[in-house]
C-alpha cells in the first residue's frame, strides 16, 4: 500500500468564496466538462478545449493512500462547510450554493459556479476524482432500459414513468478504505455420513438412506485483505443504490481539477472518516465470514464466534460521477441513480401487487400438482 502521513491542517481563510470560470476562447461563454471527451466544451459555439494539465497535482500524488488512525486523531469529524456565496462573472448576480456544495450552476444564468476556496478550512480535501464517461443522452437510455427490465413492475410504468425534474451530474464525495484483517475463529466442521432406516409408507415398510453430520469442534485464524472499498459519504441519495453501483473503474482516477467539475453539483463529505469506515466494517463482514467458512471445510459449517482485527489502515477521499434525479408515476415520486462511468442503473421503484399475488399462487398450484403426483405416484 502507497502511504503518507496525515497532511497538517491549513490556515481557516477569512477570504469569501472566489469563482473561477473557464471562458470559450472562441465566444467568450462559459465551458462545462463533457463527458467521455476530457475536454471542456462551449454549450453554445461547441467548440471544445482540452483541460489544463498544469492545475492539477501530480498524477502519483493526488493518487497517495493515506493513514486511517493517524488522521482520524487528528480529524475525527470535521464541520460541515456552510452555504457559499459565488459572485457569476458571465451575469454579475451572486449565487449561494447549498450547505455542503462546492460547485454548481449560477441560479440565473446557468453558468458554471464553482467555490474555489470552499475546501480551505478543511484537513480531508478530494485528491483526484473519476470524470464522467456516460453523458446525458445515454444516462437517460439507460433509465430507460432499467424501468423496461424490472420484474413484477405495474404494466403501466413504461409509459407512465417521465424523469421529473431532468438528470443531473453530481460529483459525491466517497471514502475508500484499504486494511488489513486477522480473524480468530470457533466453530464446528460437519462431516456428512448416511445410515438406512426402516419407516413405514402407507401401511408398506421401506428401506431409506438417511443423511446424518458428525460435528466436531474447530477454532482457526483467517487473514482477508480488503483494497479499495468504496463507501460513499453523503446522505443526499440513497445509499443503499450509490453503494450499490459498484464496482468503479478507479484506474481512470484523475487529479482533482476544477475544470472537470464545471458545470456539474460538487458535494463536500458530510459522513466522517470514521463513520465511513465503521460501514466498511460492515461491508466486510460477508466476506470474512465465507473465508472462515472455507477454512473450516468438511461438508457443513458452523461459526460460534469471530474476532477480526484491522492492520495497515489507509484511506482515499474521491469525488465520483453519478446522474441522479427522480421520476414520477401514480403520483409518487421515486429516485434513482446511473452510475456515470459505467451506466448501471439502481433506484426505487414500484411494485404491483396483482402480479405478486398471481406468482405466487402459480408456485403454489406448482407446488400443489407436484405433490399430487408424488402421491399418486407412491400409490401405485
Amino acid at each position: 500500500m502507497n502511504t503518507k502521513p496525515a497532511p497538517k491542517a491549513p490556515p481557516i481563510p477569512a477570504a469569501a468564496s472566489t469563482n473561477k470560470t473557464f471562458p470559450c476562447g472562441s465566444c467568450g461563454a462559459k465551458l462545462v466538462f463533457q463527458p467521455g471527451l476530457r475536454a471542456l466544451k462551449c454549450p453554445y459555439c461547441g467548440a471544445e478545449t482540452p483541460i489544463p494539465q498544469d492545475e492539477a497535482p501530480e498524477q502519483s500524488d493526488a493518487l497517495d493512500k493515506f493513514d486511517y488512525d493517524e488522521m482520524v486523531a487528528v480529524a475525527p469529524q470535521e464541520a460541515p462547510i456552510p452555504p457559499q456565496k459565488v459572485k457569476c462573472p458571465s451575469c454579475a448576480a451572486e449565487t449561494q450554493l447549498g450547505a455542503n456544495v462546492t460547485s454548481d450552476r449560477c441560479s440565473f444564468c446557468g453558468a458554471p459556479a464553482i467555490a474555489s476556496n470552499a475546501y480551505e478550512a478543511r484537513q480531508i480535501k478530494p485528491r483526484a476524482l473519476a470524470p464522467f464517461d456516460i453523458k446525458e443522452r445515454d444516462a437517460r437510455d439507460r433509465f430507460t432500459g432499467w424501468v423496461k427490465g424490472l420484474w413484477f413492475a405495474p404494466n403501466a410504468l413504461q409509459k407512465m414513468a417521465r424523469i421529473d425534474r431532468g438528470l443531473k451530474g453530481f460529483y459525491l464525495p466517497y471514502f475508500t478504505y484499504d486494511t488489513l484483517t486477522d480473524t480468530n475463529y470457533t466453530g464446528e466442521r460437519g462431516t456428512v455420513y448416511y445410515e438406512e432406516e426402516q419407516v413405514e409408507v402407507n401401511g408398506k415398510t421401506e428401506t431409506r438412506r438417511v443423511e446424518r453430520v458428525s460435528w466436531q469442534y474447530v477454532s482457526g485464524q483467517v487473514e482477508v485483505d480488503f483494497e479499495d472499498l468504496a463507501i460513499v459519504a453523503t446522505q443526499t441519495v440513497p445509499v443503499g443504490h450509490a453503494e450499490a453501483l459498484a464496482p468503479w473503474s478507479l484506474e481512470k482516477l484523475v487529479p482533482y481539477s476544477e475544470s472537470y467539475v464545471s458545470g456539474f453539483v460538487v458535494e463536500a463529505y458530510q459522513q466522517g472518516l470514521k463513520s465511513g469506515f465503521e460501514r466498511a466494517v460492515e461491508k466486510m463482514q460477508p466476506q470474512i465470514q465465507s473465508a472462515v467458512m472455507a477454512d473450516i471445510g468438511g461438508d457443513r459449517q458452523r461459526i460460534h464466534s469471530m474476532s477480526t482485527q484491522y492492520r495497515d489502515k489507509t484511506y482515499r477521499h474521491l469525488l465520483l460521477p453519478l446522474w441522479v434525479s427522480a421520476y414520477q408515476y401514480a403520483g409518487k415520486t421515486y429516485r434513482f441513480l446511473v452510475n456515470g462511468q459505467t451506466g448501471a442503473v439502481r433506484g426505487e421503484r414500484p411494485w404491483s401487487v396483482v402480479k405478486i399475488v398471481f406468482a405466487v399462487l402459480a408456485g403454489i398450484a406448482i407446488l400443489a400438482g407436484g405433490y399430487e403426483l408424488y402421491l399418486h405416484t407412491q400409490q401405485r
